[in-house]
């Protein structure tokens, strides 16, 4: 019992100290503007939308997959990233009505969400998502 429970609390722990809201300076972040969920980047592209934060870890292991998705499919999907946790973007977290970060939501190319996704997303999965309006 009591090693059940030091196990809990050091998984609270580290959920609730492993992503921190305070944004690094040495960071930084690139985004592309989608002004709301139904009108995207490029109509004649699939928009990508990662929210999260730059300090989640979680969300941090989402870059490399938004690289891969960017570079295969660059000519097909925009790849979009908004973190959430700056105050600029925070707008982004009740607009796309976010429970938690990372969230994927994915645009058709009429700026229609036909997927949503809460966590981290392998790139395998992620790719499947995509092919599904390719």
């Amino acid at each position: 019992m009591k090693k059940t429970a030091i196990i809990g609390i050091t998984v609270l722990f580290v959920l609730f100290f492993g992503c921190k809201k305070e944004a690094s300076a040495t960071q930084k972040v690139t985004t592309t503007k989608v002004s709301s969920s139904n009108q995207t980047a490029n109509a004649d592209k699939i928009t990508f939308i990662e929210l999260g934060s730059v300090n989640c870890v979680p969300c941090k292991m989402m870059k490399p997959v938004m690289e891969k998705v960017q570079e295969k499919y660059k000519d097909q999907v925009e790849v979009v990233f908004y973190d959430v946790w700056t105050p600029e973007q925070q707008k982004y977290s009740q607009e796309y009505k976010i429970r938690v970060i990372p969230t994927q939501v994915f645009l058709d190319k009429n700026g229609n969400e036909y997927y949503r996704h809460e966590g981290f997303f392998p790139y395998e999965e992620l790719e499947k998502v995509l092919l599904m309006k390719l």
